[in-house]
């Protein structure tokens, strides 16, 4: 569990310190954009108050305050499941950036009352027209992680089993 929260407080720090500065050192809540590697890499301010590219976006607060919760909910259930059992470095850090990118956008929406989004990748020939910031990247990455090793984790887990209960069972004889 150790791990799990180290990088999630690493995830936390690197996504509030990402946001402070294009926020309010760039001020790109006024400029609303900066081209910083067109098309590749550019920031451009997005108020999200719903989950990833706007999904369930609503101006009410039941919606801020239910998309709170349940970021706060599913941060408690993956920490407490990454915490009840022995899984390998590869799961315990998804858990991490899965945590870590939820707090980071539930502190935005405690702050701000919305996610501040600010990165904008595009190509050449196609203009993305969603941003996201680095929690969101955590988020995906610790999902997709967690959906990758959690099996590998689940197989060693048995083998690891069926191999102390052989072991147990020539002692015995």
């Amino acid at each position: 569990m150790k791990l799990t929260a180290r990088v999630a407080a690493l995830v936390i720090l690197l996504d509030q310190i990402s946001k402070y500065l294009v926020v309010h050192v760039m001020e790109l809540d006024l400029r609303r954009s900066i081209d910083v590697a067109p098309p590749w890499l550019n920031f451009r301010m997005a108020w999200n108050q719903g989950v990833n590219f706007g999904l369930f976006a609503g101006a009410d607060q039941w919606t801020r305050w239910g998309l709170i919760v349940l970021a706060l909910g599913i941060s408690a259930w993956v920490g407490r499941w990454v915490s009840r059992g022995a899984h390998s470095a590869r799961v315990t850090v998804a858990a991490g950036l899965l945590i870590g990118g939820a707090l980071g956008n539930v502190i935005d929406r405690l702050a701000y009352g919305a996610v501040a989004d600010f990165l904008n990748m595009s190509l050449p020939f196609w203009h993305n027209p969603y941003s996201f910031n680095v929690a969101d990247i955590a988020i995906f990455l610790g999902a997709i992680g967690l959906v990758l090793f959690s099996p590998d984790d689940s197989a060693k887990a048995k083998a690891g089993t069926k191999s102390a209960a052989k072991a147990g069972a020539k002692r015995r004889h």
